[in-house]
């Protein structure tokens, strides 16, 4: 039965009071941009698109008080990689300051698409530039694949268009694609030849060269400094798998393929790009497997009293948080090797992070 005028007119009457109130939420919801402080000529801004290996652990809206991740009763001084170059590079490394900023994802997405602007989302607190949010995987670069609740490039040069001088020697460090290449570990492990994989690094590849290209048009001499990918096999939580050679070769060759189709974005423009090979970074730290798969990682010695191995745990001995993170320890290496690569490829006037200044910051 169809319904009578008079219930088609109060039903159209509700959905255009929902429209006008939804978008009244939308747009008084504000994205005001946090007080960014003028910065040294000699200070370097860098901002970060990424995953949870870039979102800093001290974000107590994503990791309340009372959490077991990033550290768990630990966590007041587990640190993420940018927190360590904040608290040791913070006079040379610019990574804005630290805010509770940003919208839900929803909230931003409704906000660009009746034409108002969006900031970070989701809302995290975390330092200015850093854009990276747990869970992100390469849609979430442009907003690809229903990724655009959470996109990061677009509304990171929203904001670097505001300081565009500042970002005339910023760089821009771009930690993505965990999520979605390992995802695939086990099938790498069978077949490093699938198309399963060759399409996903071809996808992720092709949103990293967007978003290049989209920081680039807006800010052709900000650099590049995008970090390559690293296997789960040597995650402790995967040490019971891939115990054969035949495993271990292919998830080896799979990832080395990978690892190809980012780097030759570099090599496309040598200038402005350089890859951080983080998987090589490991290994000359830890090693890898032995010939059988079996786990045969060296230690790490940072000082007398401080021994970083490959196992999971929270405190500062363990390369690998409980929750699956890095650990303060690998984090605060993995500054020392960026310092040092934004110091060699782009000739970045930094001081290197000395080994005496890691065990120093570690120290209980």
């Amino acid at each position: 039965m169809a319904a009578s005028p008079n219930i088609e007119v109060m039903l159209a009457r509700a959905v255009v009071v929902l429209a006008v109130l939804t978008v009244g939420v939308v747009a008084a919801w504000s994205d005001d941009v946090p007080a960014v402080p003028s910065a040294s000529a000699n200070t370097i801004p860098l901002a970060v698109l990424g995953d949870s290996n870039s979102h800093s652990y001290q974000d107590r809206t994503a990791f309340p008080a009372g959490t077991r991740e990033r550290g768990g009763a630990l966590r007041s001084r587990t640190f993420q990689w940018t927190e360590v170059l904040a608290r040791l590079r913070g006079d040379e490394i610019d990574i804005g300051p630290w805010v509770l900023w940003g919208q839900p994802g929803w909230v931003a997405l409704a906000r660009e698409l009746i034409g108002l602007p969006a900031s970070r989302a989701p809302q995290k607190e975390d330092y200015l530039y850093n854009f990276a949010n747990s869970g992100a995987a390469c849609k979430n670069l442009m907003g690809e694949r229903f990724g655009q609740r959470f996109r990061q490039a677009p509304r990171l040069v929203a904001l670097m268009n505001r300081e565009a001088e500042r970002w005339r020697r910023g760089v821009v460090v771009i930690s993505i694609g965990a999520n979605d290449w390992n995802a695939w570990l086990d099938l790498q492990s069978h077949d490093p030849w699938a198309p399963e994989l060759r399409r996903t690094i071809d996808y992720c590849t092709q949103q990293i060269s967007a978003a290049i290209s989209l920081i680039h048009a807006s800010h052709p001499s900000t650099r590049i400094l995008l970090v390559g990918l690293r296997t789960g096999a040597d995650d402790p939580d995967n040490f019971d798998k891939y115990r054969s050679s035949f495993a271990m070769a292919n998830i080896k060759k799979a990832l080395a393929g990978a690892n190809a189709e980012l780097r030759k974005l570099a090599l496309a423009d040598p200038q402005r790009i350089a890859f951080l090979d983080v998987e090589a970074w490991f290994v000359q730290r830890w090693g890898e497997r032995g010939p059988n798969g079996e786990p045969t990682y060296k230690t790490v010695t940072i000082a007398s009293d401080l021994r970083v191995t490959n196992t999971a745990g929270d405190k500062p001995n363990n390369a690998v948080l409980k929750d699956g993170h890095a650990g303060v320890a690998a984090n605060a290496m993995r500054a020392q090797s960026l310092v040092l690569r934004l110091r060699e490829d782009f000739g970045l006037t930094l001081t290197p992070i000395s080994n005496e200044e890691v065990a120093r910051f570690l120290a209980p």
